[in-house]
């Protein structure tokens, strides 16, 4: 849909948001969301590299939203370049708005979401279960809003009245979502959001600061020379006659790279993706962002075959340790081994074995 959705923090089993997308309004009571109402181009920055260009083109042709995103090598931070551009009318005729749905964790109920301040700028802030997040923009912003999904959040406020009601500041211990208006002007047109977590309110905002202090370029330098790095010590199985401008080992390579975890050597989660559906409650927290052991066997096949032994190694350990005192494996688990579906699968028992 052209915007951000999970985001995992502190581990690859812990999605921290539902989504992370723009709103435009402008002129006569004007309002297009990104998601909705644009088409949306998406390519990597280079073969091998899980970071992106996005470009959403209104489909009333009135505005155009180029990004580039990836995470900050640095430090626990998201960094998204905005770039707004009116087709029709002026620059300043529109405002651009962030809307975050923040899910911490795993979950939609039981956050917390405020608008505040760190060292005296403005910051867009949610917690629960533990953790924190902090959004901040490089173009501070101009007004902010913390409400009740479906019922007070920005996106009802933007619809239905084109303004954010400053009365909502602080939405307690539910469904919430976060919303921001981006400093835009006539002749400022771009920014970078930070979304930055933490233990505290305060470390995530630290955290956001500290890499827009740092900016775009220098993070995405790191970021790239990480992955070409390690992309270069895998076996050169590029199909050359592949779909041009689309080489599939190399994406293949850095799907299996991004669903490990870096904390807990060996262990990855089945896939990276929506845990709780578009209309899902908050009694199943699980999903495939576990580790499921056949499929954790599946992505060592991956690495040998990719010629990272080391990799398939760490995998081949790491299922050693959650092994159940009885011999079998967990249907799925959490990254620390505890099961959580507790039903014994033939396929998760048996591909650990074949692994071996």
């Amino acid at each position: 849909h052209g915007i951000l959705n999970e985001i995992y923090y502190p581990r690859v089993d812990s999605a921290c948001n539902r989504d992370l997308g723009l709103i435009v309004n402008g002129p006569g009571g004007y309002f297009s969301e990104e998601k909705r109402d644009a088409v949306h181009t998406i390519e990597p920055f280079e073969d091998g590299v899980p970071a992106y260009r996005l470009v959403n083109t209104a489909d009333d042709g009135a505005w155009r939203i180029e990004k580039r995103i990836l995470a900050d090598p640095a430090r626990p931070a998201l960094l998204q370049e905005i770039t707004f551009t009116a087709l029709k009318g002026v620059p300043g005729g529109y405002r651009v708005y962030a809307l975050l749905a923040p899910h911490l964790v795993n979950a939609g109920m039981g956050n917390t979401a405020w608008v505040g301040e760190h060292e005296g700028k403005p910051v867009l802030f949610a917690s629960g279960r533990g953790s924190c997040l902090a959004l901040a923009s490089s173009q501070p912003w101009r007004t902010g809003s913390a409400g009740y999904v479906g019922f007070s959040d920005g996106w009802q406020q933007l619809h239905d009245t084109g303004e954010l009601d400053a009365a909502y500041q602080r939405a307690e211990d539910g469904n919430v979502a976060l919303t921001g208006e981006i400093g835009f002007s006539a002749t400022e047109t771009k920014a970078l959001l930070a979304l930055g977590f933490g233990a505290t309110s305060d470390e995530a905002a630290e955290h956001a600061f500290a890499s827009l202090k740092q900016g775009f370029e220098p993070a995405a330098k790191s970021y790239l020379q990480n992955w070409r790095n390690w992309q270069k010590g895998l076996l050169p199985l590029d199909d050359r006659h592949a779909v041009p401008g689309i080489n599939f080992y190399r994406v293949s390579t850095a799907v299996l790279a991004t669903h490990r975890s870096i904390a807990t050597p060996g262990a990855a989660v089945a896939s990276l993706s929506i845990p709780w559906g578009f209309n899902r409650g908050d009694d199943d927290l699980g999903g495939y962002h576990l580790v499921w052991p056949r499929d954790l066997v599946e992505t060592a096949g991956g690495f040998l075959a990719a010629g990272d032994a080391a990799s398939a190694l760490q995998i081949l350990d790491y299922l050693s340790s959650i092994q159940q005192p009885d011999g079998h494996w967990p249907q799925n688990a959490w990254l620390d081994g505890s099961a959580y579906w507790p039903g014994v699968q033939m396929d998760e028992c048996a591909f650990p074995l074949l692994l071996a």
